[in-house]
């Protein structure tokens, strides 16, 4: 891939990333929004921060599979379970995927 293509993809990007941030208030204005439409975007978060992280931890670019990625999420999703503190779960999850993608 060139390095133009590159900078053409990060451009547009960027600028889906404005259209899109910058819809919802265009479309509102200074309007609150209904109180159904946001019960229903407060619900969104959790599991779109769920996938996010499923799909980081399981994909490698053209298939799933388990790995230190894999590890590391599992480690920092026990340590909230258990409410560690936010450092020592970033810290954790981070050594252990570190030395697992050192050793293998």
């Amino acid at each position: 891939m060139s390095a133009g293509t590159v900078w053409l993809v990060i451009a547009l990007a960027a600028l889906t990333t404005v259209v899109t941030k910058g819809a919802g208030p265009a479309a509102t204005g200074s309007r609150e929004l209904p109180a159904p439409a946001v019960r229903v975007v407060v619900l969104l978060a959790a599991p779109l921060l769920t996938a996010l992280v499923v799909t980081n931890a399981l994909a490698d670019g053209q298939e799933l599979r388990v790995g230190a990625d894999t590890a590391g999420a599992v480690a920092a999703a026990l340590l909230v379970w258990r409410r560690a503190h936010v450092v020592v779960v970033v810290v954790v999850a981070a050594a252990i995927t570190s030395f697992l993608r050192l050793v293998g």
